[in-house]
């Protein structure tokens, strides 16, 4: 399950954990639930208004603003629907008093795909702030572990100069060679 109940989540180490560390875990469970759920409301709900997200495809420059966040996911719901897994495999936290950080490795793909590299992850970084008393997304950095681009799906085209994530979003699939007739694969926070 995307929330980590069906799957050990470990946290890294063996410290105790703070309530704001409990918080964001849970903030980020919640995010994984929904994005396995196909709930781009919930994906939503925690991300600041001024996000920036660097996927694993293009564009470099990244996807800023929530807007743009926004359109990033149907086409990954599209995609999952067909039958793949988004998953937290580890999820470390360390917060302060208004930021914090987090990282995790992310289990998606389709059975296909994770039948031929099941060990493959991709990572996933959020930058976290406290704004208005609760903790939100204001940045999300996933890359896979050779940095190159996954997915199941063409490119989406481009719009207003930038390209928006095709298929997925944090958490894609093994990384592939381009596919036969020229559709690569891409991956996409």
């Amino acid at each position: 399950m995307a929330d980590g109940s069906e799957q050990p989540v470990s946290d890294g180490s063996e410290q105790p954990v703070s309530d704001d560390e409990t918080q964001i875990r849970d903030l980020i469970r919640r995010w994984a639930r929904a994005v396995h759920e196909g709930d781009l409301d919930a994906v939503l709900a925690d991300h600041a208004d001024d996000i920036v997200m660097f996927d694993v495809p293009p564009p470099e420059e990244g996807v800023r603003g929530i807007a743009a966040y926004r359109d990033t996911w149907p086409p990954f719901f599209d995609w999952q629907r067909q039958g793949a897994v988004f998953d937290i495999v580890s999820l470390e936290v360390a917060a302060g008093g208004d930021v914090a950080f987090a990282h995790a490795l992310l289990r998606c793909g389709t059975e296909e795909e994770l039948a031929q590299d099941p060990g493959n992850r991709l990572r996933l970084t959020l930058g976290l702030r406290r704004q208005d008393g609760r903790w939100v997304v204001p940045t999300s950095t996933t890359r896979s572990p050779a940095g190159g681009e996954l997915s199941v799906v063409p490119s989406a085209p481009r719009s207003r100069g930038r390209t928006r994530r095709s298929a997925q979003p944090p958490g894609r699939g093994p990384e592939r060679a381009p596919r036969a007739g020229g559709r690569e694969r891409h991956g996409g926070g």
